[in-house]
């Protein structure tokens, strides 16, 4: 088994960083159509001012998630070429988390707006709690507590220990 370069190893943390912000970028694209379609919805005009408040938010933080979980892209345009890798891969990754940081707020503030709508308040606030927390469970709370996973592992085809904490 042939070790890979330096080189190949940010081209695969790149690589590895776009399938993910793929998928992050589907979700959040959704959410957002959905979002920009609301005030349009018949029953809009019969939303609170809190309601109106929390559907800003969540419009808001899904529009700063896309542009962070996208802009790597503008990133890669602009250091093309430049044998910039390591910084692109870097820069991804800010980007790709803070993305899910507001795609978070977005995710639990829709909750909120449309829980809100149909339940009442206590309820759509304990709903919202709920989802925050099951989001940072996945998305935080497990990843974090197992990122030793497989390290003694020795059916593992990547030996190198520094692509564990890439």
């Amino acid at each position: 088994m042939s070790k890979e370069s330096e080189k190949q190893r940010w081209q695969r943390n790149f690589a590895d960083l776009l399938q993910e912000l793929r998928v992050a970028q589907t979700g959040v694209q959704i959410l957002f159509a959905f979002l920009l379609t609301l005030p349009f919805s018949a029953g809009f005009d019969r939303t609170t001012e809190f309601q109106r408040d929390v559907y800003i938010l969540a419009l808001l933080t899904a529009a700063a998630s896309a542009a962070m979980i996208i802009s790597p892209v503008a990133f890669h345009r602009a250091l093309f070429r430049q044998g910039r890798k390591p910084e692109l891969v870097r820069f991804a990754h800010r980007m790709a988390t803070g993305g899910l940081f507001f795609m978070l707020i977005a995710m639990v503030s829709s909750v909120l707006l449309v829980s809100d709508f149909v339940l009442d308040r206590p309820i759509a606030f304990l709903l919202s709690a709920l989802t925050g927390l099951w989001f940072l469970i996945f998305w935080a709370i497990l990843p974090f507590s197992r990122r030793n996973w497989g390290e003694d592992d020795i059916d593992d085809d990547d030996d190198d220990p520094q692509s564990l904490t890439d």
